[in-house]
C-alpha cells in the first residue's frame, strides 16, 4: 500500500510509511538472494529439461557435486516445488518385495565387472541388442555394444577393446546366458587369467549393480527416442555413456559421478 501510493499518487516516502505503520527500512528493503534464486530457477528448468527422468535428489547431486554450488537442499527443494517441477512425474506403484543380500563393494578399480545384454527395436520393427559391461567400484559404464547379433566371439572382441584403455579385471560376474556359457568365452578368460563368475538361474539379484544400470539405460536413454539404426544406436550409446560417467550424480556412490569417484580413489 505504501509502494502503491509512492508510485501513483507521488506521496513522499516518509509520508506513506508513516500513514501506513510501516518502517521506512522495511520499504526499502530488497531481497538479497533473489537475482541468485533466479539462476537456481534457471538451472533447474535447464537440467529438467535435458534429462526429463531426473528427480530433484539427481538434479541437487549434480548442482552441488558436479557443478560445486554450495546452495542448501532446502533452498533449492523451495525453489524446484515452487516450479512445480516435482509434479512432472506421476510416481508409479510398486510391490514390495524382501531386500536380497547387499553385494560386496570392491575396493578398487577392475576387481570385479559386470555385463549383461538388454533387447530393443529399431524404429521399423527390427530388433537389435545392447552389451553393457559395468565397473562394480565405481558404476562405471565401460561399454555399451550395439548391434543386430552379439555372439561370444563379437563379447570377446568388445572385452579386448576395453581391456586395452582400461586393464584388465580380476572377475567378471555375468548370468548363465548362452554366449556367457560358451567355451569360446571360458577359453579367453583363461587364457587372461580373468574369473567368469555365473550368477544362479532366477537370481538376477546377484547380478545386481548391472541390472541397476540396465534400468537407467532403458529410462533415461532408450524409451526416450525412436531408433531407426544400428549406426544411430551406437553413437547415441556412446553420448550417453559419457553423460553417465561424467555429469549423473549416482546414487550408489554417495551422489557423486562415477569419474569423480575413480578420480578420489586414484
Amino acid at each position: 500500500m505504501a509502494e502503491t501510493a509512492v508510485a501513483r499518487r507521488g506521496v513522499g516516502i516518509a509520508l506513506a510509511c508513516r500513514a501506513f505503520g510501516v518502517s521506512e527500512t522495511c520499504y526499502r528493503y530488497s531481497p538479497k538472494l533473489q537475482s541468485e534464486n533466479e539462476v537456481i530457477a534457471d538451472l533447474l528448468v535447464g537440467l529438467t529439461d535435458a534429462r526429463k527422468t531426473w528427480g530433484f535428489g539427481l538434479c541437487f547431486l549434480h548442482l552441488r557435486n558436479v557443478r560445486g554450488h554450495p546452495w542448501n537442499h532446502k533452498r533449492v527443494y523451495r525453489i524446484y516445488c515452487e516450479l512445480e517441477l516435482n509434479l512432472r512425474i506421476k510416481p508409479r506403484k510398486r510391490l514390495k518385495r524382501e531386500k536380497p543380500d547387499a553385494l560386496a563393494v570392491p575396493d578398487a578399480p577392475n576387481v570385479t565387472w559386470s555385463m549383461d545384454f538388454m533387447a530393443d527395436r529399431l524404429g521399423d520393427g527390427r530388433a537389435f541388442r545392447l552389451l553393457n559391461v559395468l565397473d562394480d567400484f565405481n558404476r562405471e559404464g565401460l561399454g555399451i555394444e550395439v548391434d543386430v547379433s552379439l555372439p561370444a566371439e563379437r563379447v570377446i572382441r568388445s572385452l579386448n577393446r576395453i581391456i586395452e584403455w582400461r586393464g584388465k579385471p580380476r572377475t567378471i560376474r555375468v548370468d548363465n546366458g548362452p554366449e556367457y556359457i560358451s567355451e569360446t568365452l571360458l577359453i579367453w578368460a583363461e587364457k587372461q587369467g580373468i574369473a567368469i563368475q555365473h550368477t544362479q538361474p532366477g537370481q538376477p539379484q546377484q547380478n545386481a549393480y548391472v541390472e541397476r544400470y540396465n534400468r537407467t539405460v532403458r529410462q533415461e536413454w532408450l524409451d526416450q527416442y525412436i531408433i531407426e539404426s544400428i549406426k544411430e544406436a551406437q553413437d547415441q550409446a556412446t553420448q550417453w555413456l559419457w553423460t553417465y560417467n561424467n555429469e549423473r550424480p549416482n546414487m550408489g556412490i554417495g551422489g557423486i559421478t562415477p569419474v569423480m569417484k575413480l578420480k578420489i580413489a586414484a
